[in-house]
């Protein structure tokens, strides 16, 4: 395991299970029940180093959520903005879509994935899935205060 991961590890576990202790209250919600517990997290750091989890016990629904936090936090990595905003900010022509090397096909376009900074000033890339995108973002701002 690398320094920097050895580093963030505590601080990521944290996130983890702050975020494992919100889904219950999230859940409960009935326009975010779909995914019936079944959500992820993917989170990269400025080294490239992933850290995630999968809560529920729908294997193949957790699976099919993993994939989405994984993209939206990829996007996030690459781009360094908020999923949603990027393929605005593409769509209004500020930036061409080589710029980022994320053709139009592969966006994500729903909300979820955002860019973090801890206290000490790491950036984390964060992809949440299972809930609305409003919601995805919310969490895991709660998970992170």
């Amino acid at each position: 395991m690398n320094a920097s991961k050895n580093k963030l590890q505590p601080e990521i576990d944290k996130i983890i299970s702050r975020l494992g202790q919100l889904i219950p209250e999230y859940s409960a919600n009935p326009a975010d029940a779909f995914a019936h517990g079944n959500v992820a997290v993917c989170i990269i750091d400025e080294a490239g180093n992933l850290y995630g989890k999968i809560w529920g016990d729908n294997k193949v629904q957790g699976r099919t959520y993993a994939r989405l936090a994984w993209i939206k936090a990829t996007q996030v990595w690459i781009t360094g903005m908020k999923t949603g905003e990027y393929e605005k900010r593409l769509f209004n022509g500020e930036f061409e879509e080589e710029q980022f090397g994320i053709t139009k096909p592969d966006l994500i376009g729903w909300e979820g994935g955002q860019p973090v900074i801890l206290k000490d000033g790491t950036q984390l890339a964060v992809g949440f899935s299972g809930f609305r995108g409003i919601n995805d973002l919310e969490i895991v701002l709660k998970a992170v205060a």
